[in-house]
């Protein structure tokens, strides 16, 4: 738990310290939620007119357990539209399950806590509606579990409230 502490500051400083940055797409931070196999809250910064930080904590409902994302992102006007955005990045993830949750039965480890590290990638598209200040987006997001090992991908919609 304080590794989880200490990672929800490092998110919060790193959110903080970036500040005063506006978008290509009119906006300098996002805050809302996304709904996919791996559900949360989203919150996206931009540090430079076309790069972002995003950070994500998410659950799993088939694993029962929290994940938290942060991700390096940059942008580009998508189809010659205004306030269409294609945004592709990197960064890494850190989660924690439950065994009981995690494992299937029969499994050695079924009763032991599951932390997992590894890295992610994202591409997604942004649409600002610039009347209701939101977001609206779809992404992919795959992913690398380190010393489980695994791959996925998160594919997901989201909505922020920009400002």
């Amino acid at each position: 738990m304080r590794i989880l502490t200490k990672l929800t500051f490092a998110l919060a400083l790193l959110f903080f310290a970036a500040v005063g940055a506006q978008a290509q797409s009119g906006y300098s931070t996002g805050i809302g939620l996304r709904g996919g196999a791996a559900s949360g809250l989203t919150v996206k910064h931009f540090i430079k007119s076309d790069a972002a930080i995003e950070g994500i904590l998410s659950t799993s409902f088939k694993y029962r357990g929290t994940v938290i994302t942060v991700l390096y992102e940059k942008h580009a006007q998508a189809f010659n539209t205004s306030g269409l955005q294609w945004y592709y990045g990197l960064g890494g993830h850190i989660g924690f399950w439950n065994g009981h949750d995690y494992y299937d039965r029969g499994h050695k480890h079924y009763h032991d806590d599951v932390i997992g590290v590894g890295i992610d990638g994202i591409l997604g598209l942004e649409y600002y509606i610039r009347d209701i200040p939101f977001t609206i987006g779809a992404d992919i997001k795959p992913y690398l579990n380190i010393p489980r090992g695994g791959g996925f991908w998160d594919t997901a919609l989201h909505v922020r409230y920009v400002f």
